[in-house]
């Protein structure tokens, strides 16, 4: 077996995980989207990465294993993963929800790979074949065909759409600074630990923030009904704790812009979904984007594998 099979074979189960990943993320603009009305952004949020932390915490004691002692410039970094990943993040993703629908925003958020790509470029001179670049433009053409298929109406404007537009586009620049500086923790930490200190630190900004503006309410909490419930609970166990670290782990093994192409499943992931479990039609519009989406990730991918693994 020659060496861009070997390469081509160990990458495959990396890209069902990234995959399952980013399908998950798919439902949790849904998740959002319910909790939106019902909660503080802020407390939505906070509420949001208490589960996560209990579940990580869990996690670790149940598989035994120990949180490292990070040292002083591995906290730094650690806090600066925190601050943009979850803390600024999880602001921009909940007010901007407030101001815009999910498929509005999911449409802003599919430009991931592409600001992840030209970062990892700029910062890093990580190599942009034209291949991996035509592979990141068709997945944004096919996920934004995908979308705008599926709700035709979401690009008409209300007044205040621009700042829910603004702030989802805080959770880009957001994500990409927490896929991108994670390189050295993720090697020298590991994911588990990358996601569970950041996670941590993330979580506390969130409610220091909460209790300075007093935004901590038992009878907001207790007037949740279950599909609110529902939904914090997919947002905090499934689509944080399990997801983070399994996209970290895939950061680590084939870098930032190939792991970030995978996020233009999600719409795809809310199209399948809908007409599997609440009878939505699939159009040929959405077919042709699924398909475009998954060339680009192969396009992205696949030159890549043929020369060694060169991700960041």
């Amino acid at each position: 077996m020659n060496a861009y099979a070997q390469t081509t074979s160990s990458d495959v189960p990396v890209y069902l995980k990234l995959a399952a990943v980013t399908m998950i993320w798919g439902g949790t603009f849904v998740a959002g989207r319910f909790l939106a009305d019902s909660l503080s952004p802020l407390f939505a949020a906070s509420l949001r990465f208490l589960l996560v932390s209990v579940v990580l915490l869990l996690f670790l004691l149940l598989a035994r294993v120990p949180l490292a002692k990070p040292s002083p410039g591995q906290w730094l970094q650690l806090a600066l993963l925190g601050f943009f990943g979850i803390f600024f993040y999880n602001l921009c993703f909940f007010y901007g929800l407030h101001y815009i629908n999910a498929s509005r925003a999911s449409l802003i958020v599919v430009l991931n790979p592409a600001v992840i790509g030209l970062a990892s470029w700029l910062l890093f001179k990580e190599r942009l074949s034209r291949a991996k670049v035509i592979g990141i433009a068709i997945c944004i053409a096919g996920a934004s065909l995908v979308i705008v298929s599926r709700n035709p109406q979401l690009l008409v404007d209300n007044a205040d759409a621009w700042i829910g537009d603004l702030l989802i586009f805080g959770c880009v620049l957001g994500w990409g600074i927490y896929s991108l500086f994670s390189k050295e923790l993720n090697h020298s930490l590991g994911p588990v630990q990358t996601v569970a200190y950041s996670i941590l630190l993330g979580t506390l900004m969130l409610w220091v923030a909460s209790a300075i503006r007093g935004e901590l309410s038992v009878s907001a909490l207790m007037s949740l009904g279950p599909q609110q419930w529902m939904s914090l609970m997919y947002l905090g166990v499934l689509g944080s704790a399990l997801a983070y670290i399994g996209y970290y782990d895939g950061i680590r093994q084939i870098g930032a812009t190939r792991s970030g192409v995978f996020i233009a499943l999600n719409p795809l992931t809310a199209v399948i979904l809908g007409a599997l479990l609440l009878g939505e039609q699939l159009t040929l519009a959405m077919c042709l984007g699924g398909g475009l989406i998954l060339a680009g990730i192969f396009l992205c991918n696949k030159p890549l594998a043929r020369a060694g693994k060169k991700g960041i």
